[in-house]
């Protein structure tokens, strides 16, 4: 029978506190967000919204690398200072970090100007280029979002570090949509993507006064940046290519049904990823609670709490996901119309896709224990080897197999890339993430 001390109980009991607190944020967040692509997809047609979805897609990708890994970097390298005693390097990785993300942002979306620059002088007159020019200017707020998320939850932040984001800008974007509408005013696909990024300009601005009003640590620095780099920049090399490869894992899906077919495709599969990715929601937000969690327990030393922390997660993940899933199954046809009658018979990519992603809410937060624990390259080095393969599959099966072949390869990649990194976790870390890492407790006692 599995037995927990007070302090393990207690410890629980914080960690489920926190995670559901990040859960509502997120379900709100999930719901602000599909009412934001309902309305969009409405308003500007099949065409417009999908260059609304590559474009996003694309800037989600560009984002992770202006973001050089900081985010992930931040939580590891706080966590770790603080609990070696060590508070002045805590502070340096943040600071620098802010910077660094800043800095690559501005260079990766001129880059990205650029690049749509001269498309537009070697394509004929009138190929569409605007998205290309409103996602350059959406990436460095999208980077910077992300690393002030990952910086103020390293500090032990929920609220701060997810409303400015997930609530204040979630629900702006469809407001000033709607408000739009109601004076007759149509939106493009560039359109609603430069709308975008100046509310989600405005939504920072509003995270880094709270964080001031609360005491929190947020400002970057550019000072330190050389030391800190000379010191940490391996490593947050490692954490870029594996957060580089998560987002297009996510996100290269879409790039290629667009690139291949037509954007009226893209944005129907686009709405079957995304409303099957809310199966691990809480999954998700239990992650962005206990990453910082985690590697203070295993720099510790305390194994015991790091697993107990893990079992809950993985858990409380994986019921979430299993509820979900049966939801799609018996009302899918009902969700997918909700983006209109275009969208309705994506009901099959809908159920593929969320298999995919049960099994991901299974195996747990495999990802951030590897992430955490100093196991980057490994992880890095697996995902991407899983996901290039899957990428080749895909682009060699969508000829013949369509959007089907498309979803059933991203599940199948899932399937494995994940069962293969809980493998490792438990091998290198001494760690399960999975729904079976319970069993451990008694053995880590």
């Amino acid at each position: 029978m599995l037995q927990l001390s007070g302090d393990l109980r207690s410890l629980l009991r914080i960690g489920l506190s926190r995670s559901l607190s990040s859960l509502v944020i997120k379900v709100a967040t999930a719901g602000l967000t599909y009412i934001a692509y309902v309305i969009l997809a409405r308003m500007m047609g099949v065409a417009e919204y999908g260059y609304f979805a590559f474009g996003l897609a694309l800037a989600t990708i560009l984002a992770i690398g202006a973001g050089m890994g900081q985010a992930t970097a931040i939580m590891r390298f706080w966590s770790e200072g603080k609990a070696k005693g060590r508070p002045e390097e805590a502070q340096l990785a943040l600071e620098a970090g802010g910077g660094i993300t800043i800095l690559a942002g501005v260079v990766i979306g001129l880059g990205l100007a650029g690049f749509a620059l001269a498309l537009a002088a070697v394509t004929p007159t009138g190929e569409p280029v605007w998205h290309y020019y409103a996602t350059a200017i959406l990436v460095l707020p999208m980077a910077l979002a992300e690393y002030n998320s990952s910086a103020l939850r390293a500090q032990g932040s929920i609220w701060t570090a997810l409303a400015p984001r997930d609530i204040f800008w979630r629900i702006a974007l469809p407001g000033a949509a709607l408000l739009m509408a109601a004076f007759g005013l149509g939106m493009a696909g560039w359109g609603a993507i430069l709308l975008s990024a100046g509310l989600l300009y405005a939504a920072l601005v509003l995270q880094y006064g709270m964080a001031a009003g609360r005491g929190y640590r947020l400002w970057p620095g550019f000072g330190g940046i050389a030391a800190y780099w000379r010191a940490r920049g391996n490593t947050g090399l490692w954490f870029l290519f594996g957060g580089f490869i998560n987002a297009l894992a996510l996100n290269v899906d879409t790039i290629i049904v667009g690139a291949f077919i037509d954007a009226e495709s893209a944005g129907a599969y686009f709405n079957a990823f995304r409303t099957a990715g809310l199966m691990t929601l809480f999954a998700f937000a239990i992650a962005l609670v206990i990453a910082p969690m985690i590697a203070q327990y295993f720099h510790a030393r305390e194994y015991r709490k790091a697993q107990a922390v893990l079992a809950m997660g993985s858990w409380a993940g994986f019921a979430f996901s299993l509820a979900c899933f049966i939801g799609f199954v018996f009302f899918g046809d009902a969700i997918m119309g909700l983006f209109g009658e275009d969208y309705a018979g994506a009901t099959p990519l809908l159920i593929v896709l969320g298999l995919g992603f049960l099994a991901d809410a299974a195996t747990g937060p495999s990802r951030t224990v590897l992430m955490m624990t100093g196991h980057e390259r490994g992880y890095a080095l697996l995902f991407t080897a899983t996901i290039l393969i899957a990428i080749v599959v895909q682009i060699a099966v969508l000829p013949a197999y369509g959007l089907m072949g498309v979803a059933v390869v991203n599940s199948t990649a899932r399937l494995v890339a994940y069962g293969l990194m809980s493998f490792l976790c438990i091998r290198r870390v001494g760690l399960d993430p999975t729904i079976f890492g319970i069993l451990r407790l008694n053995r880590t006692a």
